[in-house]
């Protein structure tokens, strides 16, 4: 994940990801509920300050795990923050990547990656690691901006996917977003 630079969202614009229009437009128990079930284990990669992660610890139950990854320190003690002393800190466990590896090594039954997979530089890296610890059976929900990921740069992430050993299974309709669910092939 280390060839060339890309761009991720800073800390400091953290709040931005946390706002309320952001629930109606990303509703996650509507985006991610027919995915999600008790007992779960996800990862939720390139998690920023936890907007999808709570409730994915909601939805898992007391059964589930959610693990919580970001390549930045700062998002991970926003999250930390936000779910110290609740029901939810038994659930989520928050590990910080390395610039050029994920290092999750817990296989899990779900990942998601919203709107964070245009900043990999190596994604075919990327996706093979996203494979090695997916369960069978198992999915990938990806998402990508409008703005931020051209149709021809989602469609050469796909394709990277494929050559990694996953297939399109989904792809769900966003509106203005890009998305796509993986599965090993």
């Amino acid at each position: 994940m280390a060839a060339e630079k890309k761009h991720v969202c800073p800390v400091a614009f953290a709040g931005s990801l946390d706002i309320g229009i952001r629930r109606w437009l990303h509703d996650p128990r509507k985006m991610l509920g027919p995915h999600i079930k008790e007992g779960m284990t996800v990862l939720d990669v390139g998690c920023g300050p936890g907007f999808f992660t709570v409730e994915l610890a909601r939805m898992v139950g007391p059964s589930g795990r959610v693990i919580a990854a970001d390549l930045q320190a700062g998002m991970l003690q926003k999250l930390k923050h936000k779910i110290q002393g609740s029901e939810l800190q038994e659930r989520i466990t928050l590990h910080q990547c390395a610039p050029n590896r994920l290092g999750v090594t817990a296989e899990v039954d779900f990942i998601l990656a919203f709107y964070m997979v245009h900043e990999i530089p190596d994604q075919e890296g990327f996706f093979a690691e996203l494979r090695s610890i997916l369960k069978p059976g198992g999915r990938i929900f990806i998402v990508e901006p409008p703005l931020h990921t051209s149709w021809k740069a989602f469609e050469s992430s796909i394709k990277k996917s494929r050559d990694a050993g996953l297939m399109a299974v989904e792809r769900p309709k966003r509106f203005l977003d890009k998305a796509v669910i993986l599965q090993r092939a």
